[in-house]
């Protein structure tokens, strides 16, 4: 098990039933996690596994209203500018709206999660363990680690063992857990696919995996039965 901590001044872990106006969750989600944990050490021979989050800071919102662009990005139009002069010019966009978003404020979690091997692993687990470690020491990453939105830049540090979950406990619902893909020819969504032959871009679907999601004392526990559904 490693642990590593994290804040940031804002973070949004949008949920996905709201589609115009962008709210976030209570609490930081796994497939959030995970994602701060690949930001700062990832290799194809291993799985991260979150196991618990603790929230170290009281649950606090605030709201933002911004203008933005109304029209959807794909990579069709990523293309279309590289073929033109390469660049975006948001006020050449005619499509502004505004957008309200609810957001968390003034977050810190403690993220305690575990690395599954690959069958393709040659070497032992503590190895990449001990990688892990040193990276989050020396502040390394692959890219800035994020809060739910790349928007929201997240530090990351070794817990100095003061860290303690706030009190509260509370039923908060269902939230998402992580999206698996299933590949077929012809899908609608391109994905990243990680095999011993290194990273290759496949078509298919991707399926979002809820859970219920019960704080106890400030702690999120992650069943390890949600990893075996998506498998």
């Amino acid at each position: 098990m490693v642990e590593v901590k994290v804040w940031g001044d804002f973070a949004c872990f949008t949920r996905p039933e709201n589609k115009a106006e962008r709210v976030t969750y209570d609490i930081m989600t796994p497939s959030a996690a995970r994602g701060v944990l690949e930001a700062i050490f990832w290799k194809p021979e291993f799985q991260w596994r979150i196991r618990e989050i603790w929230v170290l800071k009281p649950i606090q919102h605030l709201s933002i209203l911004r203008n933005e662009v109304g029209n959807a990005q794909s990579i069709q139009s990523a293309y279309n500018w590289q073929e033109s002069d390469g660049h975006y010019y948001a006020d050449n966009d005619q499509a502004r709206v505004q957008r309200h978003s609810l957001v968390l404020r003034d977050v810190a979690y403690l993220i305690r999660a575990e690395m599954q091997l690959k069958p393709h692993a040659s070497d032992p687990v503590y190895k990449y363990q001990d990688q892990f470690r040193r990276r989050i020491k020396r502040g390394q990453c692959h890219h800035t680690p994020y809060l739910g939105t790349r928007e929201f830049s997240a530090y990351f540090a070794p817990p100095d063992g003061s860290e303690k979950p706030i009190t509260r406990s509370d039923d908060l619902g269902r939230i998402l857990f992580d999206i698996t893909y299933v590949a077929e020819k012809g899908g609608p969504v391109i994905f990243r696919q990680h095999d011993a032959n290194g990273v290759r871009w496949i078509e298919g679907w991707g399926r979002p995996i809820f859970s219920p999601a019960q704080l106890d004392h400030g702690v999120l526990h992650v069943p390890l039965e949600l990893y075996e559904e998506m498998n």
